[in-house]
């Protein structure tokens, strides 16, 4: 089972208080809530993960397993019960052989029950060869990779440094922010020959851009003269590779929205597949006019009443 950071999903750290913990539930939950986000699969998934997070970090005893065993919390009581009866064994076993130590510690022949053998492993190392110690999966890493919304245009590869070891990484174009992706088995290492963990890194994506991304749809806002806007014309507008002209039909209105189909963002995965553009016209009224050009708008506004 992957580690579930229960106190990132919440937005607090580990010496939150329980009033914080009560807190920040509240306010992811409203945010999030299936009734806020009617038919939204990812909040769905959000808000699950937030009741999950608080059920344990809300409950003392739950939460200083979660804190002591991390993705094995829920074994907690398991272990420690396997604890006391292997120390209870090597008590009985050093009055029965007047202190020898037989076995090394793990014990076969039914000291544990199917359910701790077949958990944490009995009779590994005995002369009866019982079984054998039982594999435990490696931790997850987590890291943040910081990147500029330009660098995710295009399809790009990074190798990253992670404890110490060089890790090659493709990010497909169109990444979103906040995303995670998995790296399988570039975690930590197992235990007793248990699998690795992964490695899970998380994208924050800035903005240095003039356009307002949301999910694959880009959004700018181009400013035309008055002139353009009430008589028509062309106007040359930014994409985000490269510049197109537009047609600005007469009488214009501020506010008026254009698409540009295709001119978007990458859609993440879909190798040449775009979202759109939405261009909003903002006109710019005249300043500093001449005083023939008053003239000429007094004579506007005279045939227009």
């Amino acid at each position: 089972m992957a580690f579930i950071d229960y106190y990132k999903i919440l937005g607090i750290n580990k010496s939150a208080t329980t009033a914080e913990i009560k807190k920040a539930y509240r306010k992811l939950a409203r945010k999030y809530h299936p009734d806020v986000n009617p038919n939204d699969k990812t909040s769905e998934q959000k808000f699950k993960e937030i009741n999950e997070a608080n059920e344990v970090l809300s409950d003392t005893e739950n939460r200083k397993k979660y804190d002591k065993y991390g993705k094995d919390w829920q074994h907690g009581d398991a272990y420690e019960q396997a604890q006391r009866q292997q120390q209870s064994q090597r008590q009985y076993q050093q009055q029965d052989y007047g202190g020898g130590n037989y076995g090394g510690g793990n014990f076969s022949g039914g000291d544990f029950s199917d359910f701790f053998e077949s958990m944490f492993g009995g009779g590994g190392g005995t002369s009866q060869g019982r079984g054998r110690t039982a594999g435990f999966r490696g931790q997850d890493f987590n890291a943040e990779l910081q990147l500029d919304l330009k660098e995710v245009y295009e399809t790009q590869k990074r190798v990253l440094t992670v404890n110490g070891k060089n890790i090659r990484l493709t990010i497909p174009a169109g990444v979103d922010n906040g995303q995670v992706i998995k790296i399988p088995g570039k975690g930590g290492p197992g235990a007793n020959g248990g699998p690795n963990g992964d490695l899970l890194i998380q994208f924050n994506i800035g903005n240095s851009t003039k356009f307002k991304r949301d999910g694959s749809n880009l959004y700018a806002t181009e400013a035309i003269d008055l002139y353009t806007a009430i008589l028509g014309g062309e106007v040359t507008v930014d994409t985000f590779d490269g510049k197109v002209k537009l047609k600005v039909k007469p009488e214009t209105q501020s506010g008026t929205k254009v698409k540009l189909k295709g001119k978007g963002f990458p859609i993440y995965k879909k190798e040449g597949h775009f979202g759109d553009l939405y261009i909003t016209y903002d006109i710019e009224m005249p300043t500093k006019l001449s005083d023939k050009e008053k003239e000429l708008f007094n004579e506007l506004k005279n045939l227009k009443s």
